[in-house]
C-alpha cells in the first residue's frame, strides 16, 4: 500500500475523545440554535440523488414525493446539509494535515487486498445507506440527533448499532488482523 504523506515529522497526539464529545455536543447545539434542526447527512445525499434523477428523469422527480421534498427546483445546493457534508470533508483534511495525518491510501489488514478492502467498503457503505432511508435518518441523525433529544427510537438505534458491532466484530476481524 502506497501512503502519501503530506507533513514531514511526528504526528501530534489525538485530541481528547471527551473533549472532541463536548465540542460535537457544542456543533449540535449551535446547528439548532441556527437552524431549528440537529445534525444529519442523509438529506444532502437524497438532495444530490434527486437532483442527478432530475437530470436523467425530471417526470420521476414530479412523480416522487420522496424526490419533491428534496428537488429544491433543481437546484441541491439550496439544501443546507449539503453544506454540511462538504465542510465536513473539508474540515476533516484540514484537521487531518494540523495533525500531520494526512494521507492518501487504502487502510486495510495484511489478510485482504486492496480489491477485497474496497468491495467490503462499498458494500458496508450500500448497507449503511439503505439502514438510513429505512430509518429515515443517518447515524449521526439518529444517534446524535435523535439522542440528543432522548427520542426512544434513536436509543433503540444507538443501543442496536453498538450490540450488531460487537456482533459481527468476531467474523470481520480477520480483515483487519
Amino acid at each position: 500500500m502506497q501512503t502519501l504523506h503530506l507533513p514531514a515529522g511526528r504526528p501530534r497526539a489525538y485530541l481528547n475523545p471527551y473533549a472532541a464529545g463536548v465540542l460535537l455536543g457544542l456543533v449540535l447545539l449551535a446547528t439548532y440554535a441556527l437552524t431549528g434542526r440537529g445534525l444529519g447527512a442523509t438529506a444532502g445525499f437524497a438532495a444530490v440523488a434527486t437532483w442527478l434523477t432530475g437530470l436523467v428523469s425530471p417526470a420521476a422527480v414530479q412523480a416522487s414525493a420522496v424526490h419533491l421534498k428534496y428537488w429544491n427546483d433543481g437546484a441541491p445546493w439550496l439544501n443546507w446539509t449539503l453544506f454540511l457534508l462538504v465542510g465536513a470533508l473539508v474540515g476533516a483534511a484540514w484537521s487531518a494535515r494540523q495533525a500531520g495525518r494526512f494521507s492518501v491510501g487504502i487502510e486495510r489488514g495484511p489478510r485482504i487486498s486492496d480489491g477485497q478492502r474496497l468491495a467490503l467498503a462499498f458494500l458496508g457503505g450500500f448497507i449503511a445507506a439503505w439502514g438510513a432511508k429505512l430509518a429515515k435518518g443517518c447515524t449521526s441523525g439518529q444517534a446524535l440527533t435523535g439522542s440528543s433529544i432522548l427520542n426512544a427510537g434513536s436509543l433503540v438505534f444507538l443501543l442496536a448499532v453498538f450490540v450488531a458491532g460487537f456482533g459481527l466484530a468476531r467474523f470481520v476481524r480477520k480483515e483487519w488482523l
